[in-house]
Formats: C-alpha cells, sequence, structure tokens
C-alpha cells in the first residue's frame, strides 16, 4: 500500500538531517514505497531468504537475530522508531541471509525495494547521497559494537546500549538486552542488581 503524505513525516524528517528534498521529490518516493502493517511476532525477514527491502520504524520496534548452531538466539540490532533495518549483506549481494527481523510489538514500517531504491539514487541523485551517509554509519556503528564488545566490560556495554536506546531499556525483555549484550539472562540480572547497589 502506498503510504499518505501523512505517514512519512517521521521518515521526512529523518531524510532533513542529511539532505534536503523538496516536495516533488518526497512525492516522487513516496509512490516507491510501501507501507506495512507488522503484527507482534510477525517476520519481516527469515533466515535463508534474499532481503528484497529497506525498512524504516514508524511505529513500535523490530529486532534482528541470527541462531547459532545450538539454537540460542543472538541479538544483533534492534530498530525503534526513526531506525532503518535490513539484512544489509543479503540486500547487497541478493543472496540468501542470515538474519530474522521480527517485530517485538506491533509495528508500523515502510519499505523501500532494492529495485526501487536503485530507480530513486538514479533519479534524484541526492538519495544516492543520503543511502550513501547511511550505509557509513551503519558500518561504523558495526565497528564500534565489535571493538566495544572486545574491550569493555558488559557493565560499560549496557552503559552504551542505554544511550543508544533510552526509551528501549524500560520496555524490552531483559532476555534480548542481554543477548545483545552477549551475556546470559541470569548474568545480565545479577549485573543489573549490582549496578543498582552502586547507585
Amino acid at each position: 500500500m502506498i503510504p499518505e503524505r501523512a505517514s512519512l513525516n517521521l521518515l521526512v524528517e529523518h531524510l532533513r538531517k542529511h539532505i534536503n528534498p523538496d516536495e516533488d521529490e518526497i512525492n516522487y518516493l513516496r509512490n516507491l514505497l510501501r507501507l506495512v502493517q507488522v503484527k507482534r511476532k510477525q517476520f519481516i525477514l527469515r533466515e535463508s531468504e534474499v532481503c528484497k527491502y529497506s525498512t524504516f520504524i514508524l511505529k513500535g520496534c523490530l529486532r534482528g537475530y541470527t541462531i547459532d548452531a545450538c539454537g540460542l538466539e543472538h541479538v544483533l540490532s534492534f530498530a525503534p522508531p526513526g531506525w532503518w533495518i535490513a539484512d544489509m549483506n543479503s540486500l547487497i549481494t541478493q543472496k540468501p541471509g542470515i538474519l530474522n527481523i521480527e517485530a517485538m510489538e506491533t509495528t508500523e514500517v515502510l519499505q523501500l525495494s532494492k529495485v526501487n531504491q536503485e530507480t530513486l539514487c538514479r533519479e534524484i541523485p541526492k538519495f544516492e547521497h543520503f543511502f550513501r551517509i547511511i550505509t557509513e554509519n551503519s558500518l561504523v556503528s558495526i565497528q564500534n559494537r565489535l571493538t566495544d564488545n572486545l574491550s569493555l566490560s558488559a557493565e560499560d556495554r549496557y552503559r552504551k546500549f542505554s544511550d543508544k536506546y533510552p526509551l528501549l531499556v524500560q520496555n524490552l525483555p531483559q532476555k534480548y538486552i542481554a543477548s545483545y549484550l552477549g551475556v546470559t539472562a541470569e548474568f545480565f540480572s545479577k549485573m543489573k542488581k549490582k549496578m543498582n547497589l552502586k547507585h
């Protein structure tokens, strides 16, 4: 479903942090997007599927995670309103991916297909600039997270998580935060109690 212009407000606000599209350009983009309602626990992508869309969150929250050989989940990212999510490797290569992307609550998203994104960037070059910035920011974020996992304690990683996702800290089940941090739910619970005693 092509979104109404009002549905684009958050995306337009996000775009204008990096580029300055005019109304004609926004309308061109609108006709390339689809508005999707995702129910809690519903997947927009499963492991081994090819990722065909970049997804921008308007309401709700998605999580991206992998499952290891032992069946354990490893949360790689959360996507609250104003964030993008995709299996970047699969989206770029158009090969089957490793990421599961699931709604943590009833969620409303805008999706831009790879084909439409290429059309958009070809027709309006400033959008190519925008998506280059988004991709670069994603790479920086991944590198920072890898560095943090190697050099920071679980407490410090949790503090950085709280800074990055201030609204999610209060609402997410602890097991998902623990998975993101790379610790067990039991360890995370004890760590939080210990941190609270310090304050």
